[in-house]
């Protein structure tokens, strides 16, 4: 059956749109999660919505499963292909097709890389409010699949808060879509929604139209260092108040990461060790550049923070960031480690970090660790590399950090999707009755269950 489902695409697509074998490159056999290669049976590689139609109308006859890749940055195994899957990949649907300055709208391929929708935003004077350290090799179809969050979510929102319209392709080949461009669109069940963040379970995105944002006039940016973990959460709605534009970006480092990025990974420290958590800060100033430090000083004279440091060029903020990405370079340094994306409601985050503080040294003996993240959208990334890795391991970290987190109230994932690395602990955060749910929604648009089978479900 798998050997005459690709004799079928090859006949209806050709050797350019299909590949098999050798013919598959290695990037295809794996994203990012860590999980051991595995090569798909096929390769097809649409250049059209229609190619996707036709594709998937010939697997859904011959119930061929499917593994949809973008830019293969997922780090929950979504895109990483099962055994016997035949992948659609749709790195050659690329382009920006639209850029309407009349409804700030972009309309973009699914495989568009998302630097490459922000720079058309920008060369049109606007911005793309979706922005994650993957922006050079993820997707904007991708982000739409997983409803991608990143770094400027406190001001604009998850992925979903950015999109209008959608093209896609369900499991038996339909296209359906609504590239809408307006803001208020009130017509019955808004299906697209129900796209973003199914993580290729429900159906392929082909097209996207994304709102884009007038670009924020003034941005300063500072390095904080609070006592304590509720001070900085105090600080933040301090700031929050006191900025008349608001924020863009209040991201956390607690100390154990900061001593790792500037000692580990030789990344210059702004300021001194020994604080108990770093934030990095951006906000729009408008005509007030001083309104900045203002913000700062009436936090500081409230001690709420420590110390901290304002940015006087855009090289000193490159430096900022640089600390905060520096996680990015682990592998050259690490050995494998156990990556976690969790959200825990903010006034149970100091329960949270001492929680983890506590057992995971005392679990682990000699682990390497560290907890950093989107502090002010509830959402913690905790990086853990034990001494010795092995699956057993593995999984007893992962008990050990998603316990904390359902105890907490807090979900097992705040932006990084579920894939196959964490459907078995998607009970931890969602009901009986609301899985339930999703597992009918699944049997009616994929009612052969080809479309990326067992991963979310």
């Amino acid at each position: 059956m798998e050997n005459s489902a690709v004799d079928d695409l090859l006949a209806a697509l050709g050797p350019e749109r299909v590949r098999s074998g050798s013919q598959i490159p290695l990037r295809n056999h794996a994203d990012s999660s860590g999980l051991e290669l595995a090569a798909p049976i096929a390769l097809v590689l649409p250049r059209t919505t229609e190619d996707v139609s036709t594709a998937l109308a010939i697997c859904h006859r011959h119930r061929q499963p499917v593994v949809t890749q973008g830019g293969l940055t997922g780090l929950a195994g979504g895109a990483h292909p099962g055994e016997g899957e035949v992948a659609i990949s749709l790195e050659k649907m690329v382009g920006v097709e639209e850029v309407d300055l009349n409804s700030n709208t972009l309309t973009a391929l699914a495989g568009t890389p998302l630097q490459i929708v922000q720079q058309a935003a920008e060369a049109a004077g606007l911005m793309c409010g979706i922005d994650l350290g993957a922006r050079g090799s993820c997707t904007i179809g991708g982000n739409v699949a997983t409803n991608a969050g990143g770094n400027q979510v406190l001001r604009y929102g998850m992925t979903r808060k950015n999109v209008l319209g959608l093209e896609a392709v369900t499991a038996d080949g339909t296209i359906v879509r609504s590239l809408n461009k307006m803001m208020k669109n009130n017509a019955g069940y808004d299906w697209t929604q129900l796209f973003i963040g199914s993580e290729g379970t429900l159906g392929v995105v082909t097209r996207v139209v994304l709102a884009l944002h007038p670009r924020p006039i003034g941005v300063r940016s500072a390095l904080l260092a609070a006592g304590s973990t509720s001070d900085a959460i105090a600080a933040l709605r301090r700031l929050e108040r006191s900025l008349p534009s608001g924020l863009l970006v209040f991201e956390a480092m607690w100390r154990e990461f900061y001593d790792v990025a500037t000692t580990t990974m030789d990344v210059p420290a702004p300021l001194e060790r020994g604080r108990d958590v770093y934030m990095l800060v951006e906000a729009p100033t408008g005509a007030d550049p001083d309104v900045f430090e203002t913000a700062l000083g009436d936090i500081f004279d409230s001690r709420l923070i420590e110390v901290a440091v304002v940015a006087k060029s855009e090289g000193e903020r490159r430096s900022f960031w640089a600390l905060r990405e520096s996680v990015y370079d682990y592998g050259r340094h690490f050995g494998k480690s156990v990556g976690f994306d969790i959200s825990i409601p903010l006034d149970r985050m100091d329960d949270a970090i001492a929680a983890f503080r506590g057992e995971i040294p005392m679990t682990f003996p000699g682990v390497t660790w560290v907890p950093f993240g989107h502090l002010a959208d509830s959402n913690i990334h905790l990086q853990v590399i034990p001494q010795a890795f092995d699956y057993a391991t593995q999984k007893s970290i992962e008990e050990l950090v998603y316990k904390h987190t359902r105890a907490l109230g807090g979900s097992i994932s705040a932006e990084h999707g579920i894939g196959r690395a964490k459907r078995p602990y998607l009970g931890m955060s969602r009901t009986e009755p609301e899985l339930a749910l999703m597992a009918t929604i699944k049997r009616a648009l994929d009612p052969e269950n080809i479309l990326n089978r067992g991963r979310v479900l």
